[in-house]
């Protein structure tokens, strides 16, 4: 007899899932639905969708597989509801007034929805190192909050490269030597690529009929869609790439989308991998000699450090996080986020590999479309949209906060030390994308000049009296006031062209 209604959200795809726990079989409901108002509140890419679904269908059937039973709704079903609201209602219609247990929602916006369910157990989402307790724990009566000092914390827990209570290695962070540029003559790996399978080409065809103008490229498809081969995703950069990994972490080559990267955010992301698992392995591979303490470190920091950091700073301070705006930036997002057609060879290039892969790494999102949007002043909501619309691996509560806090400095400082702008200087020290580019990476104005040259200036220039308060950023306002008037002049009227030009109507979503 069936006593319980569980549902299991299209990001909890793990087995061990708190939801699940101590529950009898014979005596539970599964219930997974693909809805219309998850799938669509943001327009998201293609390929995004059809990892979501695929994985969401062969984690349903690994459920049955294991004795479980399950109600699954799929997106063309015609009795779907579209919502998940109206999934819940339905299961009970057809089971009884069951009650219903669920693990707590990755985003503000779905936990305010799940706890007006009636006869709902909403219990805590345990996949992670640290609750968000533990961080408002952390976080409350300190004057800044700094990652470093919460990855600290985190390492002595878990003792992750630790020895006793020291960090493996001398130092906590080895990031100096982990801004290596890159060159073509490296050999470099690609990681796995997954042919999708009969249910995986279902979902294909239902999502070019579902999402026709969507975002995204959908072939190829080359994601893992189950735990097994996710494994063996990562496993192959353990062995493969991680150690350079660190070394050449933040380079960019044009064409090069992947480098030394793992491409495994996705997968933990949605339940497919473990992040206690991953951590442990990489630092069992550092233990081991396979790889050396800068891989590793920035690998682990990556996960233990930044990934918990923003999750709790994110139900820290949700709902009013998300409309935050210290800058007062209010630009719309140019056309060319969407369709890759700007003379700006990094820019073009970055969404270019978006649009094909649904993936960037963190440079590329942070130094070059990030970077671009913020010295332009773009409304960093609609960055946030944009991010959280075309990555596969973008769930709200890890996107949001490295959107409006690290790449907008939307809150004015209370995540990151610094705005991350720079000029072209920067992208061609760690890229070779300005080498194809019909711009001048020397030139700071003029109608041949980087757009990033004249729009940092004119960045540092409008928000001088904010910019001069914050210590990295002292010698930059230093250097804009020393610079002749007449040069001030013609690097902002050089900014304000480029302003004046951007492309908001055409193409956007």
């Amino acid at each position: 007899m069936v006593r319980q209604l569980v549902l299991v959200l299209g990001d909890q795809l793990c087995t061990d899932i708190s939801s699940l726990r101590d529950l009898d079989p014979a005596e539970t409901r599964i219930l997974m639905a693909e809805v219309a108002d998850e799938a669509a509140y943001v327009p998201h890419h293609r390929k995004k969708l059809v990892f979501v679904f695929s994985a969401m269908r062969h984690f349903a059937a690994a459920l049955r597989a294991a004795g479980w039973q399950v109600d699954y709704v799929t997106l063309d079903d015609p009795a779907n509801s579209g919502s998940l609201d109206g999934e819940v209602a339905r299961a009970r219609d057809r089971l009884g007034d069951l009650p219903l247990r669920v693990t707590a929602a990755g985003e503000f916006r779905l936990a305010e929805i799940m706890r007006r369910w009636r006869r709902t157990t909403i219990v805590p989402d345990d996949r992670f190192f640290a609750s968000p307790a533990d961080f408002v724990h952390w976080a409350e009566g300190r004057a800044q909050l700094r990652m470093e000092y919460f990855y600290r914390m985190m390492r002595r827990r878990t003792g992750l490269l630790m020895e006793g209570d020291e960090p493996v290695g001398g130092q906590w962070n080895f990031d100096a030597e982990n801004r290596k540029a890159a060159s073509r003559d490296l050999l470099m790996t690609r990681p796995p690529r997954f042919p999708p399978d009969a249910v995986t080409q279902q979902v294909i065809a239902m999502v070019e009929r579902a999402f026709p103008d969507n975002f995204g490229d959908i072939a190829p498809f080359w994601f893992a869609v189950t735990r097994r081969d996710a494994e063996t995703a990562f496993d192959e950069f353990v062995a493969n790439r991680l150690a350079r990994f660190g070394t050449f972490q933040d380079a960019m080559l044009d064409g090069e989308k992947f480098l030394y990267h793992a491409v495994i955010a996705q997968y933990l992301n949605i339940g497919l991998l473990d992040p206690r698992a991953v951590c442990a392995a990489v630092d069992r591979a550092y233990r081991e000699g396979a790889v050396p303490i800068n891989a590793a470190e920035g690998f682990i920091r990556q996960i233990l450090g930044w990934r918990e950091y923003v999750r709790g700073l994110y139900w820290w301070r949700m709902p009013g996080y998300a409309t935050e705006n210290a800058l007062g930036a209010t630009r719309p997002l140019p056309g060319f986020y969407w369709t890759a057609k700007t003379d700006m060879a990094c820019v073009a290039a970055c969404v270019r590999q978006t649009r094909e892969e649904a993936y960037a790494h963190h440079i590329q999102r942070l130094m070059v479309t990030g970077n671009f949007a913020l010295l332009a002043g773009i409304d960093p909501g609609e960055v946030h949209r944009w991010y959280l619309a075309v990555y596969a691996d973008a769930y709200e509560w890890v996107e949001l906060p490295n959107t409006i806090g690290m790449s907008q400095f939307a809150d004015g400082g209370l995540l990151a030390s610094k705005p991350y702008v720079a000029s072209g200087a920067y992208i061609n020290r760690m890229s070779d994308y300005c080498s194809g580019c019909r711009y001048d990476v020397q030139s700071r104005h003029g109608a041949d000049a980087c757009p990033f040259n004249s729009l940092y200036w004119d960045f540092i220039a409008r928000h001088s009296e904010r910019l001069k308060m914050i210590p990295r950023m002292q010698l930059a306002v230093k250097n804009w006031h020393g610079r002749p008037a007449s040069e001030q002049r013609q690097i902002r009227a050089s900014a304000q062209a480029i302003l004046d030009s951007l492309d908001t109507a055409d193409d956007c979503y």
